[in-house]
């Protein structure tokens, strides 16, 4: 559950990254406008119009933006180098709706700039390609693009320009792309770096602060808590002179979540309440809703469920955070865990209903797992009873074949007639007590035989329809909402909704991955031995090698009995790869008429035979219950360290 927790506490702070800003936000909007007041030449005006109007675009107050950018271009006039430079600014400031137009800006801005040689120059096409990767990150999805232009690009120029502050930016951000793609190790390699420039670069405070905390977020995931409070202490001395900062609220998010991974919950539970303290007091309603989710997941670890049940409750009525299907459905989600905790089954089932209804595709899936689960459970206590019934039936006849004998051995001091009879009458009870032992055997046998039947038979078909319904429904349900959110992020502006996407692609591409394994297309369409070459080669790497060879195998086999050795084998080169850390493996498989013949050997570490084959997990339970169903049998030979060999003789008849 641990686990879980932590993902979940990563994944709200992953969707609610705030906009990197001056420290002192409104002071630094403020003192331009004073130096506006005491310029005199047009072309500082213009200047000054500009960082405005690209504050006024990371503060996402869109009006505004294009009013100074109207200004600057006024007072650029007839400037070729201003007006080179607000190309800049005026394709920033566009709609994520016309990308287009905006790139051709961005490379139309950096060809006129190309002929400036000035440091000026320099920083301008810097910001250019930063910005312009940065755009098509957010409507291409184009993660190595995007970082390709952000190191080969902007980076060289940020270095001819001497603009640290803004290399150590860019290192920030190639460090978020790696971190969004959860290669913290990456990731920490570029905010190092980027942190050793930043704390020597003039105007990088707020770039450093997000450093600081970025990398906090990345030791406190991968269980580095001392080194995650290290950073965080740095974090907090850079913002002490500006108590008002809204970068506090990252502070004391990333604080919260360190030591909630760390389970020392009472203080993460002070350390978010001075946080959201502070964001009531600068109207910050989003991110006091995010700290109120941290609050909730410090509750829950703390299993101190009903204050947690508490704060989730209030956050339902919260907005903007309820105006996020993904914070609604995590909402709902907690919510139903929570209510099963307190034992509130009937609140567990209204919340998980809710949250059925957002996550339709994979919900419906879910639950009908669950009724086939609980129908299975049921049957096999149904038949348990009968069995039980069999056995007292049984017990019955024993205690009267004793109440038989007593009375025979009474009938034997009279007649020797009776003795004879006696004699052939217990006789007769012992063959009908082994033939009713056998017939239960007999019965138990048939039962599980069915039951497997019916076991492996549904999971091929839950695989079929899990696997259809992951890659139809709840893939084209993720690539929607990536289209969605990444055209939110473009209107409103949104930076922190980068990471939502490009985990939200990462996540359609592991999902159809997973699909196609569950129920591989080439099994379906070209045969079963063409499914297990490309099994074999799959499976291949530099580390391991794998030679497949077949002879004589049948096209017109049923697809049940194809899809249970195709299982069969993937369990056992599964084995030999994971397991068994074979490097060389040698399949065979052959059909003879009915009988399909397997024979897998490699060089791994092999295993005590000796010791069952229950010491080794599922994989040869699973294996073994497919031979069964097919009325096949198996034989393993293993040495340790010098590998095995398995020889598995099945009936193909169907």
């Amino acid at each position: 559950m641990k686990t879980y927790y932590s993902f979940i506490i990563f994944m709200a702070i992953a969707l609610s990254g705030r906009a990197q800003l001056p420290l002192n936000g409104k002071h630094y909007a403020d003192s331009i406008r004073l130096a506006l007041n005491n310029t005199v030449s047009d072309s500082a005006k213009a200047r000054s119009y500009f960082l405005l109007s690209d504050y006024f675009i990371r503060t996402a107050d869109t009006l505004k933006s294009r009013q100074n950018l109207q200004q600057g271009m006024k007072y650029a006039g007839g400037n070729k180098y201003l007006r080179s430079v607000s190309l800049v600014y005026r394709a920033g400031a566009m709609p994520a709706h016309d990308a287009d137009s905006a790139a051709k800006m961005f490379l139309q801005a950096d060809k006129e700039l190309q002929s400036f040689k000035t440091i000026d120059a320099f920083s301008a096409r810097a910001k250019c390609w930063h910005d312009y990767a940065r755009m098509l990150q957010f409507t291409s999805d184009d993660l190595e693009g995007y970082v390709n232009m952000l190191l080969n690009k902007a980076a060289p120029l940020a270095k001819q320009a001497g603009d640290w502050a803004y290399l150590g930016k860019i290192y920030l951000d190639v460090a978020f792309a790696f971190k969004n793609l959860t290669d913290f190790k990456k990731a920490d390699e570029y905010l190092i770096l980027a942190i050793k420039i930043l704390r020597n670069a003039p105007g990088s405070s707020s770039y450093l602060a997000s450093a600081y905390h970025t990398i906090s977020e990345n030791y406190s995931l991968s269980g580095k808590s001392k080194q995650a409070a290290a950073m965080l202490d740095s974090m907090r001395v850079l913002l002490q002179p500006y108590p008002d900062s809204d970068a506090w609220l990252d502070y004391y998010a990333g604080e919260g979540m360190r030591l909630t991974i760390a389970e020392q919950y009472e203080q993460s539970l002070a350390v978010i309440g001075k946080g959201i303290a502070l964001a009531q007091k600068l109207g910050q309603a989003y991110p006091e809703q995010r700290l109120l989710m941290q609050k909730f997941y410090a509750l829950y670890n703390k299993k101190d469920f009903k204050q947690a049940k508490d704060v989730a409750l209030d956050l339902t009525h919260r907005y903007p955070y309820m105006t996020q299907a993904a914070n609604r459905s995590q909402l709902f989600y907690c919510l139903a865990l929570t209510s099963e905790d307190l034992k509130d089954k009937a609140g567990a089932y209204d919340w998980m209903k809710r949250y059925a209804a957002l996550n339709d595709s994979l919900s419906r899936s879910t639950l009908q797992a669950k009724i086939n689960a609980l129908d299975i459970k049921y049957q096999t206590a149904e038949k348990q009873k009968k069995i039980t019934k069999l056995e007292a039936d049984r017990q019955k006849a024993v205690l009267t074949n004793w109440l038989l004998g007593i009375a025979s051995i009474t009938l034997l001091i009279i007649t020797a007639f009776l003795i004879y009879y006696y004699r052939n009458s217990k006789k007769l009870a012992q063959q009908k007590e082994l033939n009713h032992q056998q017939q239960l055997k007999e019965i138990e046998q048939q039962q599980q035989l069915k039951f497997t039947q019916a076991m492996l038979t549904g999971e091929e078909q839950e695989r079929q329809r899990v696997a259809r319904d992951l890659h139809d429904g709840l893939g084209g349900m993720l690539s929607g909402i990536k289209i969605k959110l990444s055209g939110q992020a473009k209107a409103g502006g949104h930076q922190e909704l980068d990471g939502v996407i490009q985990q939200l692609d990462h996540s359609v591409t592991e999902l159809r991955r997973i699909a196609r394994n569950m129920m591989p297309e080439s099994l379906l369409r070209l045969g079963l031995e063409t499914a297990l070459r490309d099994l074999c080669e799959s499976l291949m790497s530099e580390q391991t090698q794998i030679k497949f060879q077949a002879y004589d195998i049948r096209k017109d086999m049923p697809a049940v009995i194809q899809a249970n050795i195709y299982r069969i084998v993937q369990e056992l080169l599964s084995n030999s790869v994971r397991h068994a850390q074979a490097s060389k493996i040698i399949l065979q498989c052959s059909q003879n008429a009915e009988i399909f013949l397997i024979t897998i050997e490699d060089n791994g570490i092999g295993f005590d035979t000796t010791a069952g084959l229950n010491a080794e997990g599922i994989g040869f339970s699973n294996i073994k219950n497919r031979v069964d169903y097919m009325k096949g049998k198996m034989d393993i030979e293993s040495v340790i360290n010098e590998g095995t060999t398995i020889n598995i003789e099945l009936n193909a008849a169907g």
